[in-house]
């Protein structure tokens, strides 16, 4: 539709009719065209600069592209070290007190809510009633496992295992490689490791970690060095290597509170520090299962973690 004129007497000449739906067409029309020029600009301007934000987030992800492939190595060690733990908790139970360890499934809320964003209520109580039958199961487990060492325990022919720390407040930080195979400090391969490096400074006084009798005094510079070894009842024998002085003869009883010897670097290894070993009946035992005893959960599972993942032994 073509614009109207009408005639103005007072300027003698034709001119538009300015009406309200006009003035709000071109209105608009000069909103659209400014917003089209604005984003232009705007894309321009954003290809050419940037800004800190920006530059933050790029560096961001340039920094995450490097830490993640470690993140990944260190989710791989701790799963590894999950699954150790699990064993060594299933081996305590066996070893010391006959019994099985109580399966406890992880009760985790990212696996309740991975899904569906809406839940139903039904849901929600079928997954309650599967955690509470869960734990009463575990509950369960607990009880016969306490019963079971209870009875254990007050049995005429029970002996309870040399279970003292030699090492007189001794910590998760002091804790080296335990049993298992580990890579030698002098030839750099794996080798089988009998016992529980338990870092200390030399002239550290060494206890005899339950009572027994003295059973073999050896001096030597090579191998273990100077050993000391006690034989408890039940068939239980500890070690203690790599010893600086030995302070018991063949034939003594001790307990304890008795000093065997101090902490050296006799024999051959790369540092101060003792090396501990127990075996029952000729059987070589893990020394850190019968630590459990003199700390709380929290710092026996940081010196299980330790044992786990030191991979190169002292001796």
């Amino acid at each position: 539709m073509s614009p109207k004129y009408i005639y103005d007497d007072k300027q003698v000449r034709f001119r538009k009719d300015r009406t309200v739906k006009g003035m709000l067409l071109k209105g608009l029309k000069y909103l659209l065209v400014s917003l089209a020029l604005a984003g232009l600009y705007y894309g321009i301007f954003s290809l050419l600069f940037s800004t800190d934000t920006e530059r933050r987030l790029r560096q961001e992800n340039r920094m995450y592209e490097k830490i993640y492939p470690e993140m990944e190595k260190k989710d791989r060690l701790l799963s590894d070290v999950v699954a150790g733990l699990q064993m060594r908790d299933d081996e305590i139970y066996k070893t010391v007190f006959h019994t099985r360890a109580p399966n406890v499934e992880r009760l985790s809320s990212v696996d309740f809510l991975a899904g569906e964003d809406t839940l139903k209520d039904a849901d929600i109580v079928a997954y309650t009633k599967d955690r509470l039958d869960l734990l009463d199961a575990c509950v369960r487990d607990v009880e016969y496992n306490f019963s079971r060492i209870l009875e254990k325990c007050t049995e005429d022919d029970f002996v309870m295992p040399p279970m003292h720390f030699p090492l007189k407040g001794f910590s998760y930080a002091q804790t080296g490689a335990s049993v298992g195979a580990k890579i030698n400090p002098f030839y750099k391969v794996n080798v089988e490791h009998h016992g529980l490096d338990m870092i200390a400074q030399t002239g550290t006084p060494v206890y005899a970690s339950g009572k027994g009798l003295v059973t073999a005094v050896k001096r030597s510079g090579r191998g273990l060095g100077n050993v000391v070894e006690i034989t408890h009842e039940g068939g239980y024998v500890t070690r203690y290597a790599h010893l600086d002085k030995i302070s018991v003869a063949r034939g003594r009883k001790v307990d304890e509170h008795t000093v065997v010897g101090e902490v050296g670097t006799s024999g051959m290894t790369i540092a101060p520090h003792l090396h501990y070993e127990i075996e029952k009946d000729g059987e070589l035992l893990d020394p850190v299962n019968y630590f459990f005893g003199e700390v709380d959960p929290y710092a026996y599972a940081d010196i299980l973690i330790m044992s786990v993942t030191t991979g190169q032994s002292m001796d």
